[in-house]
């Protein structure tokens, strides 16, 4: 394998300024021809891809984390350095570009744990202990030259292979989210997974659950964020580790549906997860992954057909419980729950709707109205081809007819919560968000002028007056 032809230096990236820079800084120094570049940089370079902007070095014999402080106290990196040195780790970033330095190792582990037993070790021994053979390959800063330490690494690079260095058993033993990162790169490099590691992985599976929520999410989500996301969900389904992280969804394969539909449950789900934008948020992303998981226990048959009556109520309540379990933040459980809750309106949407029904819906949505429209493209395309499907555009355009009278967002009662109580003279509590709710409603209806308190006051009375004098409040 040739080394690449560097750009010139009027085109190098952000990464590769910082590999200049290094190299030039560290010239004469007694770190000079023992810095190796090693990781997914050179292998995306090799495999003719942007690489990422972050970098990984190995200091050859050791102090890693004095190279990385020494570099601190010349006032060349972007922040004080954060040291790992029972780890012989440093890691810091310059200029924007992060990077991680560590001093050659060996580890080894016991079979529950996830701490390692560290000691000094050669570079050869470092690229030994690695994840996966394409991530080995090393190269010194200041001469070029490109070490293989494995025997493997430009082979499996060219011929797109993934594997352990080692005997995967032993590899995923010792880090069990390999597994999972095993399915990461295959995916977003479309590799293919070798043989014996592929078998390790499903024999290893259940090996996840000495593994945090916390690093099981973060993987979750980079593999969510990438366009390979469709592939990688059928990876982790075939794997079996899908069933031991969200066995949610594992439960939607065979799950047949009606008319509507072509695919089971969990295909229809894969296949509209290819029509994402590469710009869709993750809460989109997982909301399209959880649209359906309520489907399976919802599931009917009766003369009429397949049902699935509240799938969206239901799906909501397991995809909150599932992000939860993998300590996904509050705001993207909320946004993601909200949008499995919702994602059938659009398609119950009807040209006679009213104009109040139009606003509730642009209510329920709030900022999640783009995500749920997105959400019921990539639902409607996954979908029966031959199907009726809902006219969106129709729709999008009656919601800004209604929004240019006024934004549905904005719409109050014209009545706050003090005016209702000492109105009504009802207590403080649910009962004055109910009355308060229903005069919002007639604004949404039109049968209510915002702001209009004389009309409010006598709407008010009107219809909760029987309750009021029967003292039900």
């Amino acid at each position: 394998m040739k080394r690449p032809n560097r750009p010139e230096s009027n085109q190098l990236s952000r990464a590769e300024q910082v590999i200049e820079n290094l190299k030039e800084w560290t010239v004469g120094s007694r770190y000079e021809s023992r810095i190796y570049l090693v990781g997914g940089y050179l292998r995306d370079r090799l495999l003719g891809r942007v690489p990422a902007d972050d970098l990984d070095f190995v200091i050859e014999g050791g102090g890693a984390p004095e190279m990385v402080e020494w570099l601190d106290d010349q006032g060349r990196t972007d922040h004080h350095p954060v040291i790992y040195r029972r780890f012989g780790t440093a890691m810091v970033s310059i200029n924007g570009v992060p990077i991680e330095a560590v001093s050659p190792r060996s580890e080894s582990y016991e079979l529950d744990s996830r701490k390692p037993d560290v000691r000094p070790a050669s570079l050869q021994q470092d690229a030994l202990r690695r994840d996966f053979t394409a991530n080995t390959l090393m190269q010194n800063l200041h001469t070029g030259e490109i070490l293989d330490l494995t025997g493997r690494a430009r082979l499996d690079i060219e011929h797109r292979i993934l594997r352990t260095p080692l005997d995967p058993e032993t590899t995923f033993d010792e880090d069990p989210l390999r597994m999972l990162r095993a399915i990461r790169f295959a995916a977003r490099l479309d590799f293919t997974i070798e043989s014996e590691t592929w078998s390790s992985i499903r024999l290893k599976a259940d090996r996840l659950n000495i593994v945090s929520a916390e690093r099981v999410r973060d993987e979750l989500v980079k593999m969510a964020m990438d366009r390979s996301f469709p592939r990688a969900m059928e990876l982790l389904f075939e794997s079996g580790l899908l069933s031991r992280i969200l066995p949610e969804l594992t439960n939607m394969a065979g799950v047949t549906q009606n008319s509507f539909h072509i695919y089971d449950v969990w295909r229809h789900t894969v296949e509209s997860l290819r029509y994402l934008p590469e710009t869709a948020s993750l809460a989109l992303r997982l909301g399209l992954l959880f649209h359906d998981v309520g489907k399976p226990v919802t599931r009917t048959e009766d003369e009429r057909g397949v049902h699935f009556y509240g799938h969206q109520c239901v799906g909501a309540v397991m995809a909150q419980k599932a992000l939860r379990r993998l300590r996904f933040p509050g705001d993207t459980v909320q946004a993601v729950t909200k949008l499995v809750d919702l994602h059938m309106r659009l398609g119950e949407y009807r040209p006679e709707w009213s104009e109040g029904a139009v606003r509730r819906l642009i209510r329920s949505a709030g900022p999640l109205l783009d995500d749920l429209f997105m959400l019921a493209v990539c639902d409607m395309a996954a979908a029966n081809p031959d199907a009726p499907k809902t006219d969106l555009p129709a729709i999008r355009r009656r919601i800004e007819r209604v929004n240019a009278e006024a934004d549905a967002l904005q719409i109050q009662s014209p009545l706050d919560g003090n005016e209702i109580m000492q109105l009504t003279g009802v207590a403080s509590g649910p009962k004055v968000g109910e009355m308060k709710g229903f005069l919002q409603n007639e604004v949404m209806e039109g049968r209510l002028q915002p702001g209009d308190k004389e009309s409010a006051i006598r709407l008010l009375l009107e219809h909760f007056s029987t309750r009021l004098i029967a003292d039900d409040y």
